[in-house]
């Protein structure tokens, strides 16, 4: 397993991080427990959760995801050999069931989040501590058109990283990310931070796959440039790129099965791209779904690619990726299909 720096920290986190969000939905704790203990045995030193997980987010589950890792780091003993990572939720309809509905980044409300994580996680300190969305109006989970009509509100980016700043220097949080975060709101929260001696951003978590490549026309060099890279999520877009839904399947357990309003990665563009992406690896041998996951992991502003699964053999399959360089005809069959067909699933 290959390391990367986590920003400026000094933390080391392996190149694939593990993901969560199934935890305590598709997946029972000993199912959890299982794969974290796998993942772990393959090198894999970074946890990736949320406070509202999992995913879909409702009432019944909340903090669930948590509190299975939690109940993990007290079983195994384990919380020394993992950088952990989770979220504060940011404001939302979807979401108002998370702390009864009382969601932002003000002072108030990041300590409620706070210690609410690290109750159910069972743990002093969080090593990386996100914003899960901005909590303004921006262009994130696939909007486009952004207009400013002088009505939005939130709290002062000074303020936020002030507040987070006090958690870095009472030792509970270690860094803090942003999580699907614009060029704009990355490099302001950067820029806060290098005047005031505020803590850095140490890593931007958006999405990034074959079906997204959004993250290069802005992001990809303020990751680079910063020392703030890209924790990559949905790198198989929700499973969509392994080929396993295409010509209509729904795989009986499978998260778009199971979830169909979750259309993001299933439009016709989508699908259309993601069965050229299948037709390149079946030509040259490759798995799509590690040969999706090796793209990933070759893009220099990447720090880490969080993979989530539903079963050990999609997890051992996933971890596999790590040992796979494609070859340049690969990567150049790869290029072709997203010229003729970007970013399908934005």
């Amino acid at each position: 397993m290959q390391y990367r720096a986590l920003g400026s920290t000094g933390m080391q986190v392996s190149r694939i991080c593990l993901g969560t969000m199934t935890f305590g939905e598709q997946n029972t704790e000993s199912e959890a427990f299982r794969q974290l203990d796998i993942a772990l045995d393959a090198g894999v030193n970074f946890v990736d959760a949320a406070e509202m997980y999992p995913i879909p987010p409702r009432q019944q589950t909340a903090g669930r995801t948590e509190e299975i890792i939690g109940a993990w780091l007290r079983r195994s003993g384990k919380r020394d050999r993992i950088v952990l990572a989770t979220k504060i939720t940011g404001p939302g309809a979807l979401v108002r069931h998370v702390r009864g509905g009382d969601l932002g980044y003000r002072r108030a409300q990041i300590g409620a989040a706070l210690a609410g994580s690290l109750r159910r996680l069972g743990t002093d300190t969080i090593d990386l501590y996100q914003l899960h969305w901005p909590e303004r109006q921006t262009n994130c989970f696939g909007r486009r058109g952004y207009q400013d009509d002088g009505t939005d509100t939130f709290t002062p980016l000074d303020e936020v990283l002030e507040v987070l700043a006090e958690h870095v220097r009472a030792g509970t949080i270690r860094a803090i990310g942003i999580s699907n975060e614009t060029a704009w709101g990355a490099m302001a929260f950067l820029r806060l931070a290098d005047g005031s001696g505020l803590p850095r951003v140490a890593a931007i978590q958006n999405p990034y796959s074959l079906l997204n490549r959004l993250f290069e026309v802005g992001l990809a060099e303020v990751a680079i440039r910063e020392r703030c890279g890209l924790l990559a999520y949905s790198p198989l877009a929700f499973g969509t790129l392994s080929g396993k839904y295409l010509d209509g399947m729904q795989p009986p357990g499978a998260r778009l099965t199971l979830f169909p309003t979750y259309t993001r990665y299933i439009g016709p563009n989508a699908a259309r791209a993601t069965a050229a992406y299948v037709d390149v690896a079946r030509r040259f041998g490759l798995d799509p779904a590690q040969m999706a996951l090796a793209f990933v992991l070759s893009r220099p502003f990447l720090t880490s690619a969080i993979i989530g699964a539903t079963t050990e053999a999609q997890l051992r399959s996933n971890l596999t990726a790590e040992d796979l360089a494609l070859a340049p005809e690969v990567v150049d069959a790869i290029e072709a299909i997203h010229e003729g067909n970007p970013n399908p699933a934005p």
